[in-house]
């Protein structure tokens, strides 16, 4: 049994060792008045002096928490690190050395918003947001756990709903709708077949052997609470599961009215016979008998407490919630997190996308908006982007656009050691944070700058180490609970078996031997030089530069370049590849300003 079921066990045996609190102990209009819990109100940003540096209100918003603490805004990046900068924001691959050539050249003042417009209809900027989303809905083919040769929980369609994530992103399917279908497709009138495998955000998550009992069956109901209050509410309602939440105004009753909703749903598995004989396994999420559970006390499913209907949270509800009565109550759920009158929903989802763009959150905990979770930095921006994210029509490309042109965005990530001191988190936005690729980024960029990526639709999953034939983008690799992708986890891929909301950065020397070692990074390498060189060594090194880094080599780059290449012992065409390798493997290629 994998560590996440004992850790799982463990929480709800230290559950016995606690008194089952009552929802009556908490005061809930003193709850309500906690900066989560309170609508976002529309605030005019401060009217500061900017010299000219303000693009728009999201400036107003930074530049005023900057004032208030001594500091100064970067001038613009220049081109060639913005270009960069976007073509990974947006699409999660660097850009070619002509594309930037055009950019630099291009006077036009509108370059800048051409650009982002472009990339937004790119078919892979759908594939650059669902590999932050499926981390959110913990999404993985299989399970940690196999018995023998029993397959019978993996997920063998699994790519259908990625490739749904994908799409939605591609046509900027409305947020709100994008949360209905996910929780709630087949209970909406009019649900086209297409959008029916959004209901993999339930129905691919952790299941168990022995799924009788009641007790694994509560274990499932647990994970979906999970991903279904912490990916959209940035709530840690599965913690009210044994008591009363120690920290944030949920109860038990709460944890048990939400879980109802998934106990009233089944994950139905059918099997269909393939043309070579074989069968595979299809899941299929359905209303189950409509249930509503008792409050377990303590977590012990043998100790039954009160019935507790189907319900919303209380803090997100009037004084009484009112009652899902239609079928399982998923659709209920689904509009209930999806109102516009919901105060968290808007806001978890554009600090989200604050985050990706810019390394954390304006609230850094972007799964806890309770009290254990950190204050917004900058509330009242927190506030005016998802209160204008509602207006636009939960628009997530018009959220990003509007981002991306601020001045806040376009900043230098060079600055002075004295700012770095003062700033040292850039808490304050007062520079932009350099920061290193995802494994995703890496694997991909090394993949098109060696004229290797192979685009196009994903079809099924691939191993990504063991098939070295596989050059598709990494989104479309396979993902697995019980054993994660070695190159995958020695780059912070997160744990499938749990909702995850960011990334680690680690640096550790098993990964500077990927870089030095790994077939596939020499076999990039390889092609690069390949295709690059020509009897002119500095026409060939000012290629592989260009190529790699998007930009020419310094003079004193290229006379390094040349020397390298004229000395040692190995065959020229390895020393060229050797050349490609360490662009490849630099700080400037895996990192972005």
């Amino acid at each position: 049994m994998r560590l996440i079921v004992l850790l799982s066990f463990l929480v709800s045996f230290s559950g016995t060792l606690e008194t089952n609190a009552n929802e009556d102990d908490i005061n809930w209009q003193e709850a309500k008045q906690f900066w989560a819990f309170v609508s976002p109100s529309k605030v005019d940003p401060s009217r500061v002096d900017d010299r000219g540096w303000s693009r728009g209100d999201i400036d107003l918003f930074v530049l005023s928490e900057m004032k208030k603490n001594g500091l100064e805004p970067e001038d613009d990046a220049s081109s060639e690190v913005l270009i960069r900068r976007i073509f990974y924001d947006l699409i999660g691959l660097p850009p070619s050395s002509d594309e930037v050539k055009r950019f630099k050249e291009d006077a036009d003042e509108k370059k800048y918003e051409r650009l982002i417009d472009s990339l937004l209809e790119r078919p892979e900027y759908g594939e650059k947001m669902a590999s932050t989303w499926l981390n959110i809905a913990r999404y993985a083919e299989d399970q940690a756990h196999q018995v023998g040769n029993n397959v019978k929980f993996f997920y063998p369609h699994a790519h259908r709903y990625r490739e749904w994530v994908i799409k939605s992103y591609n046509s900027d399917l409305p947020y709100d709708q994008f949360i209905r279908l996910q929780l709630a497709a087949d209970k909406i009138e009019g649900t086209v077949n297409e959008d029916l495998v959004a209901l993999g955000f339930l129905g691919l998550g952790p299941q168990y052997y022995d799924r009788g009992r009641l007790e694994v069956k509560a274990e499932e109901w647990e994970d979906s609470v999970d991903v279904v209050s912490r990916g959209f509410l940035a709530l840690t309602v599965a913690c009210a599961r044994c008591h009363d939440h120690k920290y944030d105004p949920i109860s038990a009753a709460d944890y048990h009215a939400l879980a109802g909703v998934f106990a009233s749903t089944q994950i139905h598995k059918r099997e269909l016979d393939n043309e070579d004989g074989a069968k595979t396994v299809i899941h299929v999420v359905k209303d189950g008998k409509a249930q509503d559970l008792p409050i377990y006390n303590r977590g012990d499913v043998q100790d039954k407490g009160e019935v507790v209907p189907r319900a919303f949270l209380k803090i997100l509800s009037g004084e009484d919630p009112k009652k899902f009565t239609k079928g399982s109550g998923r659709l209920e759920l689904a509009e209930a997190i999806s109102d516009p009158q919901n105060p968290l929903t808007a806001r978890v989802a554009v600090n989200r996308i604050w985050q990706m763009l810019f390394g954390r959150g304006l609230v850094y905990t972007t799964s806890n908006f309770g009290h254990l979770g950190t204050r917004p930095t900058h509330p009242e921006l927190l506030d005016h982007l998802a209160i204008s994210f509602i207006d636009e029509g939960w628009s997530v490309k018009s959220l990003i656009k509007k981002i991306l042109l601020s001045s806040t965005y376009r900043q230098s990530s060079l600055v002075s050691s004295d700012k770095r001191i003062k700033d040292e988190e850039n808490k304050f936005y007062s520079y932009f944070k350099r920061r290193r690729l995802s494994a995703e980024m890496i694997r991909d960029s090394m993949l098109a700058v060696s004229g290797q990526l192979e685009r196009g639709d994903s079809g099924k999953e691939s191993d990504l180490i063991s098939n070295q034939k596989n050059l598709r983008r990494t989104v479309y690799g396979r993902i697995s609970r019980k054993e994660l992708d070695h190159y995958l986890a020695l780059f912070d891929y997160p744990d499938a078996n749990i909702h995850s909301s960011s990334r680690d950065e680690t640096v550790t020397p098993s990964q500077k031997l990927y870089f030095l070692n790994s077939s596939f990074v020499l076999a990039r390498s390889s092609a690069v030089a390949l295709d690059s060189v020509t009897e002119d060594r500095a026409s060939s090194v000012e290629k592989i530069y260009r190529r790699i880094l998007s930009r020419p080599p310094s003079m004193e780059e290229l006379s390094n370049a040349i020397k390298f290449i004229e000395s040692g012992k190995e065959k020229e065409k390895e020393r060229w590849a050797g050349l490609a390798q360490n662009l490849l493997i630099s700080n400037e290629f895996i990192f972005r300003d």
